[in-house]
Protein backbone atom coordinates (compact mmCIF):
# COMPACT_ATOMS: atom_id res chain seq x y z
CA UNK A 1 0.00 0.00 0.00
CA UNK A 2 1.30 3.61 -0.89
CA UNK A 3 1.06 6.05 1.63
CA UNK A 4 0.41 9.02 1.25
CA UNK A 5 3.16 12.03 2.42
CA UNK A 6 2.03 15.19 3.33
CA UNK A 7 4.34 17.73 1.98
CA UNK A 8 4.91 19.99 5.20
CA UNK A 9 5.83 17.55 7.01
CA UNK A 10 8.39 16.52 4.32
CA UNK A 11 9.77 19.90 4.21
CA UNK A 12 10.11 20.23 7.74
CA UNK A 13 11.43 17.32 8.33
CA UNK A 14 14.19 18.37 5.43
CA UNK A 15 15.21 21.57 7.29
CA UNK A 16 15.71 19.63 10.67
CA UNK A 17 17.81 16.99 9.15
CA UNK A 18 20.09 19.09 6.75
CA UNK A 19 20.66 21.03 10.10
CA UNK A 20 21.86 18.11 11.56
CA UNK A 21 22.78 14.95 9.43
CA UNK A 22 26.21 16.64 8.77
CA UNK A 23 26.78 16.25 12.13
CA UNK A 24 26.38 12.81 12.74
CA UNK A 25 28.22 9.10 12.56
CA UNK A 26 26.18 6.62 9.81
CA UNK A 27 25.06 4.66 12.48
CA UNK A 28 23.58 7.88 14.21
CA UNK A 29 21.77 9.21 11.38
CA UNK A 30 19.72 5.77 10.81
CA UNK A 31 18.82 5.83 14.28
CA UNK A 32 17.99 9.77 14.43
CA UNK A 33 15.94 8.72 10.79
CA UNK A 34 14.22 6.02 12.34
CA UNK A 35 13.60 7.88 15.86
CA UNK A 36 11.57 10.41 13.44
CA UNK A 37 10.23 7.89 11.41
CA UNK A 38 8.48 6.06 14.85
CA UNK A 39 6.97 9.58 16.11
CA UNK A 40 5.24 10.26 13.23
CA UNK A 41 3.74 6.68 13.47
CA UNK A 42 2.10 5.01 10.25
CA UNK A 43 3.33 6.41 7.00
CA UNK A 44 6.67 7.74 9.17
CA UNK A 45 9.16 5.40 7.42
CA UNK A 46 7.59 6.71 3.69
CA UNK A 47 7.98 10.62 5.13
CA UNK A 48 11.52 10.16 6.13
CA UNK A 49 12.60 8.95 3.23
CA UNK A 50 11.06 11.29 1.25
CA UNK A 51 13.03 14.33 3.17
CA UNK A 52 16.24 12.83 3.53
CA UNK A 53 16.95 10.74 -0.05
CA UNK A 54 17.69 7.51 2.29
CA UNK A 55 16.30 4.68 1.72
CA UNK A 56 12.89 2.98 3.33
CA UNK A 57 15.14 -0.36 4.04
CA UNK A 58 17.97 1.72 6.05
CA UNK A 59 15.26 3.24 7.95
CA UNK A 60 13.43 0.22 8.89
CA UNK A 61 16.70 -1.25 9.96
CA UNK A 62 16.85 1.55 12.75
CA UNK A 63 13.35 1.04 13.38
CA UNK A 64 14.14 -2.53 14.04
CA UNK A 65 17.24 -1.40 16.08
CA UNK A 66 15.73 1.03 18.09
CA UNK A 67 12.84 -1.50 19.51
CA UNK A 68 15.44 -4.30 20.06
CA UNK A 69 16.49 -2.15 22.88
CA UNK A 70 19.70 -3.26 22.36
CA UNK A 71 22.85 -1.66 24.41
CA UNK A 72 24.61 1.09 22.82
CA UNK A 73 27.84 -0.49 20.07
CA UNK A 74 30.23 2.53 20.92
CA UNK A 75 31.15 2.26 17.36
CA UNK A 76 29.76 3.11 14.09
CA UNK A 77 29.09 -0.68 12.46
CA UNK A 78 28.45 -3.74 14.39
CA UNK A 79 31.57 -6.42 14.17
CA UNK A 80 32.05 -7.43 10.87
CA UNK A 81 30.20 -5.14 9.45
CA UNK A 82 30.54 -2.49 6.15
CA UNK A 83 31.65 -4.26 2.62
CA UNK A 84 34.39 -6.59 2.79
CA UNK A 85 37.84 -5.88 1.19
CA UNK A 86 38.53 -6.63 -2.39
CA UNK A 87 41.15 -9.47 -1.18
CA UNK A 88 38.90 -10.41 1.56
CA UNK A 89 35.89 -11.12 -0.81
CA UNK A 90 38.29 -12.71 -3.23
CA UNK A 91 41.64 -14.35 -1.75
CA UNK A 92 43.02 -15.01 -5.09
CA UNK A 93 43.00 -11.72 -6.21
CA UNK A 94 46.37 -10.74 -5.04
CA UNK A 95 48.09 -13.53 -6.51
CA UNK A 96 46.49 -12.95 -9.63
CA UNK A 97 47.23 -9.31 -9.91
CA UNK A 98 51.60 -10.47 -8.84
CA UNK A 99 51.34 -12.92 -10.87
CA UNK A 100 50.09 -10.65 -14.01
CA UNK A 101 53.04 -7.99 -13.01
CA UNK A 102 55.95 -10.34 -11.67
CA UNK A 103 57.55 -11.15 -15.19
CA UNK A 104 57.75 -7.48 -16.13
CA UNK A 105 58.84 -5.97 -12.52
CA UNK A 106 61.20 -3.48 -12.70
CA UNK A 107 63.49 -1.82 -10.19
CA UNK A 108 66.20 0.10 -8.77
CA UNK A 109 69.21 -1.72 -6.73
CA UNK A 110 69.44 1.26 -4.14
CA UNK A 111 65.48 2.07 -3.95
CA UNK A 112 62.92 -0.18 -2.60
CA UNK A 113 60.48 1.24 -4.86
CA UNK A 114 59.14 -1.27 -7.79
CA UNK A 115 57.02 -0.86 -10.71
CA UNK A 116 55.02 -2.30 -13.49
CA UNK A 117 54.67 -0.90 -17.19
CA UNK A 118 51.29 -2.02 -17.29
CA UNK A 119 48.20 0.10 -17.02
CA UNK A 120 46.12 -0.32 -13.69
CA UNK A 121 42.86 -0.43 -16.32
CA UNK A 122 44.59 -3.11 -18.31
CA UNK A 123 45.57 -4.88 -15.05
CA UNK A 124 41.89 -5.14 -14.16
CA UNK A 125 40.18 -6.05 -17.43
CA UNK A 126 42.56 -9.04 -17.45
CA UNK A 127 42.01 -9.99 -13.74
CA UNK A 128 37.88 -9.35 -14.79
CA UNK A 129 38.31 -11.54 -17.07
CA UNK A 130 40.01 -14.48 -15.01
CA UNK A 131 36.94 -14.53 -12.82
CA UNK A 132 38.39 -11.82 -10.69
CA UNK A 133 36.11 -8.48 -10.72
CA UNK A 134 37.86 -5.63 -9.95
CA UNK A 135 38.19 -2.23 -10.61
CA UNK A 136 41.25 0.26 -11.85
CA UNK A 137 41.53 1.78 -8.52
CA UNK A 138 41.51 -1.42 -6.55
CA UNK A 139 44.26 -2.78 -8.88
CA UNK A 140 46.08 1.01 -7.96
CA UNK A 141 45.66 0.42 -4.15
CA UNK A 142 47.22 -3.01 -4.31
CA UNK A 143 49.93 -2.16 -6.10
CA UNK A 144 50.94 0.36 -3.50
CA UNK A 145 50.43 -1.80 -0.60
CA UNK A 146 52.71 -4.15 -2.63
CA UNK A 147 55.24 -1.52 -3.08
CA UNK A 148 54.74 -0.42 -6.51
CA UNK A 149 54.37 3.39 -7.58
CA UNK A 150 54.57 4.98 -11.08
CA UNK A 151 57.69 6.24 -12.25
CA UNK A 152 58.62 8.30 -15.03
CA UNK A 153 61.35 7.53 -17.48
CA UNK A 154 65.32 8.03 -16.54
CA UNK A 155 67.83 8.41 -19.63
CA UNK A 156 70.44 6.11 -18.68
CA UNK A 157 70.88 3.01 -20.84
CA UNK A 158 73.28 3.78 -23.69
CA UNK A 159 73.76 2.07 -26.66
CA UNK A 160 71.13 -0.70 -28.15
CA UNK A 161 68.72 -3.49 -26.53
CA UNK A 162 69.96 -6.92 -27.00
CA UNK A 163 67.17 -8.60 -29.70
CA UNK A 164 66.21 -11.44 -27.29
CA UNK A 165 66.35 -9.65 -24.20
CA UNK A 166 62.84 -10.36 -23.59
CA UNK A 167 63.02 -13.64 -24.28
CA UNK A 168 66.00 -14.40 -22.03
CA UNK A 169 63.50 -13.26 -19.29
CA UNK A 170 60.70 -15.98 -20.53
CA UNK A 171 63.18 -18.30 -20.75
CA UNK A 172 64.66 -17.66 -17.11
CA UNK A 173 61.29 -16.92 -15.74
CA UNK A 174 60.27 -20.53 -16.79
CA UNK A 175 63.43 -22.25 -15.22
CA UNK A 176 62.56 -20.27 -12.42
CA UNK A 177 58.76 -21.60 -11.99
CA UNK A 178 59.85 -25.08 -12.58
CA UNK A 179 62.55 -25.33 -9.83
CA UNK A 180 60.04 -23.93 -7.39
CA UNK A 181 57.24 -25.79 -8.21
CA UNK A 182 59.29 -29.32 -7.67
CA UNK A 183 60.87 -27.92 -4.51
CA UNK A 184 64.18 -27.10 -5.48
CA UNK A 185 65.66 -23.61 -4.35
CA UNK A 186 66.21 -20.44 -6.88
CA UNK A 187 68.92 -18.11 -5.32
CA UNK A 188 69.73 -14.46 -7.15
CA UNK A 189 73.04 -13.53 -6.92
CA UNK A 190 75.52 -10.27 -7.43
CA UNK A 191 78.30 -8.27 -5.60
CA UNK A 192 76.84 -5.14 -3.89
CA UNK A 193 78.69 -2.07 -4.52
CA UNK A 194 81.89 -1.96 -2.91
CA UNK A 195 82.20 -0.34 0.61
CA UNK A 196 85.03 1.97 2.06
CA UNK A 197 85.74 1.40 5.45
CA UNK A 198 86.27 3.75 7.94
CA UNK A 199 84.79 7.08 8.97
CA UNK A 200 83.55 8.71 5.46
CA UNK A 201 80.17 10.11 5.18
CA UNK A 202 77.09 7.48 3.88
CA UNK A 203 74.36 9.29 2.37
CA UNK A 204 70.71 9.32 3.73
CA UNK A 205 70.26 10.20 7.70
CA UNK A 206 69.26 9.04 10.85
CA UNK A 207 67.68 10.18 13.78
CA UNK A 208 70.64 11.88 16.65
CA UNK A 209 70.87 14.56 18.86
CA UNK A 210 69.87 18.12 17.03
CA UNK A 211 72.97 19.79 16.25
CA UNK A 212 75.03 16.71 16.92
CA UNK A 213 75.85 15.13 13.36
CA UNK A 214 78.06 12.15 13.09
CA UNK A 215 81.78 13.66 12.18
CA UNK A 216 83.30 12.27 9.17
CA UNK A 217 86.49 12.55 6.86
CA UNK A 218 86.21 15.36 4.41
CA UNK A 219 88.06 13.51 1.52
CA UNK A 220 87.19 9.92 0.48
CA UNK A 221 90.71 8.70 0.34
CA UNK A 222 90.48 4.91 1.06
CA UNK A 223 92.48 3.77 4.57
CA UNK A 224 95.05 1.13 3.97
CA UNK A 225 95.20 -0.82 7.15
CA UNK A 226 90.69 -1.29 6.80
CA UNK A 227 90.64 -0.86 3.01
CA UNK A 228 87.39 -1.62 1.51
CA UNK A 229 83.92 -4.40 2.12
CA UNK A 230 82.98 -6.61 -0.48
CA UNK A 231 79.24 -7.43 0.30
CA UNK A 232 78.33 -11.02 -2.16
CA UNK A 233 74.85 -11.81 -1.32
CA UNK A 234 72.84 -14.93 -2.42
CA UNK A 235 69.11 -14.38 -2.09
CA UNK A 236 66.92 -17.19 -1.62
CA UNK A 237 63.47 -16.85 -4.11
CA UNK A 238 61.48 -19.35 -2.20
CA UNK A 239 62.53 -18.66 1.31
CA UNK A 240 62.62 -14.98 0.91
CA UNK A 241 66.02 -15.19 3.00
CA UNK A 242 69.35 -13.09 2.21
CA UNK A 243 73.36 -14.69 2.90
CA UNK A 244 76.04 -12.16 2.38
CA UNK A 245 79.30 -12.73 2.97
CA UNK A 246 81.69 -9.84 3.18
CA UNK A 247 84.87 -10.16 1.76
CA UNK A 248 88.10 -8.54 2.98
CA UNK A 249 90.29 -9.14 -0.37
CA UNK A 250 89.31 -9.30 -3.60
CA UNK A 251 86.01 -9.32 -5.72
CA UNK A 252 86.58 -12.78 -7.74
CA UNK A 253 84.33 -15.66 -9.58
CA UNK A 254 86.63 -17.92 -6.64
CA UNK A 255 85.04 -15.65 -3.88
CA UNK A 256 81.68 -15.78 -5.57
CA UNK A 257 81.13 -19.06 -5.68
CA UNK A 258 82.68 -19.51 -1.98
CA UNK A 259 80.02 -17.50 -0.83
CA UNK A 260 77.17 -19.82 -2.67
CA UNK A 261 79.14 -22.97 -1.02
CA UNK A 262 78.82 -21.61 2.60
CA UNK A 263 75.23 -20.27 1.92
CA UNK A 264 74.53 -23.87 0.72
CA UNK A 265 76.47 -25.43 3.54
CA UNK A 266 75.04 -23.69 6.32
CA UNK A 267 71.67 -22.77 4.97
CA UNK A 268 70.17 -24.51 1.87
CA UNK A 269 70.97 -28.04 2.32
CA UNK A 270 68.66 -27.66 5.94
CA UNK A 271 66.02 -26.33 4.41
CA UNK A 272 65.94 -28.38 0.88
CA UNK A 273 67.46 -31.72 2.33
CA UNK A 274 65.44 -33.17 -0.44
CA UNK A 275 66.75 -30.98 -3.62
CA UNK A 276 68.98 -32.51 -6.27
CA UNK A 277 69.07 -29.03 -8.16
CA UNK A 278 69.82 -25.27 -8.04
CA UNK A 279 69.41 -22.58 -10.18
CA UNK A 280 71.14 -19.50 -9.90
CA UNK A 281 70.38 -16.80 -12.00
CA UNK A 282 73.22 -13.85 -12.08
CA UNK A 283 73.86 -10.61 -14.85
CA UNK A 284 76.13 -11.12 -17.30
CA UNK A 285 79.48 -9.48 -16.01
CA UNK A 286 81.31 -8.94 -12.89
CA UNK A 287 82.78 -12.07 -10.48
CA UNK A 288 79.70 -14.10 -12.12
CA UNK A 289 79.73 -12.95 -15.46
CA UNK A 290 78.79 -15.18 -18.26
CA UNK A 291 82.08 -15.49 -19.52
CA UNK A 292 84.24 -15.56 -16.46
CA UNK A 293 85.86 -19.63 -16.95
CA UNK A 294 86.73 -19.15 -13.57
CA UNK A 295 83.30 -19.12 -12.50
CA UNK A 296 82.65 -22.02 -14.51
CA UNK A 297 85.17 -24.56 -13.18
CA UNK A 298 84.33 -23.23 -9.68
CA UNK A 299 80.90 -23.76 -9.96
CA UNK A 300 81.56 -27.30 -11.69
CA UNK A 301 83.95 -27.79 -8.26
CA UNK A 302 81.05 -26.97 -6.15
CA UNK A 303 78.45 -29.42 -7.89
CA UNK A 304 80.77 -32.23 -7.65
CA UNK A 305 81.38 -31.81 -3.85
CA UNK A 306 77.58 -31.52 -3.27
CA UNK A 307 75.83 -33.03 -5.59
CA UNK A 308 73.93 -31.21 -6.90
CA UNK A 309 72.70 -30.34 -10.45
CA UNK A 310 73.49 -26.22 -10.61
CA UNK A 311 72.12 -24.30 -13.90
CA UNK A 312 72.98 -21.26 -14.23
CA UNK A 313 70.72 -18.64 -16.20
CA UNK A 314 72.16 -15.06 -16.85
CA UNK A 315 70.20 -11.86 -17.32
CA UNK A 316 70.85 -10.46 -20.91
CA UNK A 317 73.37 -7.54 -21.03
CA UNK A 318 72.16 -4.12 -19.81
CA UNK A 319 69.43 -5.71 -17.42
CA UNK A 320 71.78 -6.33 -14.31
CA UNK A 321 69.34 -3.63 -12.23
CA UNK A 322 66.48 -6.24 -12.91
CA UNK A 323 67.88 -8.71 -10.91
CA UNK A 324 65.43 -9.99 -7.75
CA UNK A 325 68.36 -9.46 -5.47
CA UNK A 326 68.92 -5.97 -6.14
CA UNK A 327 65.61 -4.64 -5.03
CA UNK A 328 64.77 -7.79 -2.40
CA UNK A 329 67.91 -7.64 -0.54
CA UNK A 330 70.44 -4.71 -1.33
CA UNK A 331 68.19 -2.24 -1.45
CA UNK A 332 66.96 -2.85 2.13
CA UNK A 333 70.86 -3.31 3.59
CA UNK A 334 71.48 0.69 1.97
CA UNK A 335 68.07 1.55 3.95
CA UNK A 336 69.06 -0.13 7.14
CA UNK A 337 72.77 1.97 7.51
CA UNK A 338 71.93 4.93 5.78
CA UNK A 339 73.75 7.70 7.32
CA UNK A 340 75.74 5.80 9.39
CA UNK A 341 79.37 5.69 8.43
CA UNK A 342 80.87 2.10 8.42
CA UNK A 343 83.79 2.19 10.19
CA UNK A 344 84.74 -1.41 10.66
CA UNK A 345 84.07 -5.09 8.66
CA UNK A 346 82.04 -5.70 12.13
CA UNK A 347 79.89 -3.08 11.41
CA UNK A 348 79.05 -3.79 8.35
CA UNK A 349 78.27 -7.59 9.16
CA UNK A 350 76.25 -6.56 12.46
CA UNK A 351 74.26 -3.97 9.89
CA UNK A 352 73.53 -6.53 7.23
CA UNK A 353 72.56 -8.83 9.82
CA UNK A 354 70.47 -6.82 11.12
CA UNK A 355 67.76 -6.31 8.22
CA UNK A 356 64.45 -7.14 8.16
CA UNK A 357 61.43 -6.03 6.43
CA UNK A 358 58.06 -6.37 7.38
CA UNK A 359 57.01 -9.37 4.74
CA UNK A 360 59.38 -11.09 6.67
CA UNK A 361 63.22 -11.00 5.16
CA UNK A 362 65.77 -12.06 7.03
CA UNK A 363 69.39 -11.86 6.08
CA UNK A 364 72.53 -13.72 7.69
CA UNK A 365 75.82 -12.08 6.76
CA UNK A 366 79.45 -13.27 7.82
CA UNK A 367 83.01 -11.96 8.06
CA UNK A 368 85.03 -13.83 4.77
CA UNK A 369 88.34 -12.82 5.40
CA UNK A 370 90.29 -15.70 3.13
CA UNK A 371 92.58 -14.19 -0.20
CA UNK A 372 91.18 -14.48 -3.64
CA UNK A 373 94.20 -13.63 -5.71
CA UNK A 374 93.03 -11.70 -8.95
CA UNK A 375 94.27 -13.04 -12.71
CA UNK A 376 93.90 -16.74 -12.37
CA UNK A 377 93.32 -18.13 -15.84
CA UNK A 378 91.26 -21.05 -17.32
CA UNK A 379 93.25 -22.76 -20.10
CA UNK A 380 91.40 -23.51 -23.02
CA UNK A 381 92.08 -27.36 -22.58
CA UNK A 382 90.80 -27.56 -18.99
CA UNK A 383 87.12 -26.07 -20.47
CA UNK A 384 86.97 -28.42 -23.49
CA UNK A 385 87.47 -31.29 -20.54
CA UNK A 386 84.65 -29.90 -18.90
CA UNK A 387 82.79 -30.01 -22.04
CA UNK A 388 83.48 -33.49 -23.06
CA UNK A 389 83.46 -35.29 -19.94
CA UNK A 390 79.80 -33.78 -19.73
CA UNK A 391 80.20 -31.38 -16.13
CA UNK A 392 79.50 -28.38 -18.16
CA UNK A 393 76.20 -28.96 -20.60
CA UNK A 394 75.24 -25.72 -22.63
CA UNK A 395 71.47 -25.04 -23.15
CA UNK A 396 70.56 -25.08 -26.74
CA UNK A 397 68.98 -21.57 -25.68
CA UNK A 398 71.79 -18.96 -25.49
CA UNK A 399 74.15 -21.24 -24.83
CA UNK A 400 76.41 -18.68 -23.35
CA UNK A 401 73.77 -17.44 -20.98
CA UNK A 402 72.46 -20.56 -20.02
CA UNK A 403 74.00 -23.60 -19.12
CA UNK A 404 74.31 -26.61 -16.42
CA UNK A 405 77.37 -28.07 -14.34
CA UNK A 406 76.49 -31.57 -13.46
CA UNK A 407 77.64 -33.86 -10.60
CA UNK A 408 79.98 -37.13 -11.37
CA UNK A 409 77.24 -39.13 -11.22
CA UNK A 410 75.37 -37.12 -14.39
CA UNK A 411 77.29 -36.74 -16.67
CA UNK A 412 76.92 -38.09 -20.38
CA UNK A 413 79.61 -38.15 -22.28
Amino acid sequence: MVVAVDANVVESLRAKFEAVMPHLDERQQRLVMAGEARSLGHGGIAAVASATGASRSRISAGVAELEAGEAPLRRVRREGGGRKTATAADPALLGALLALVEPTRRGDPESPLCWTTLSTHKLAGELTAAGHRVGADTVARLLREQGFSLQANTKTIEGGQHPDRDAQFSYLNDQASEHLAAGDPVISVDTKKKELVGHYKNGGQEWRPAGDPEQVKVHDFIDPSLGKANPYGVYDLGADTGWVSVGTDHDTAAFAVATIRRWWNSAGAQRYPNASRLLVTADGGGSNGYRTRLWKTELAALATDTGLTITVCHLPPGTSKWNKIEHRLFSHLSMNWRGRPLTSHDVIVRSIAATTTRTGLTVHAELDTDTYPTGIKIPDAKMKALHDSGALHRHDWHPEWNYTLNPPENRAC
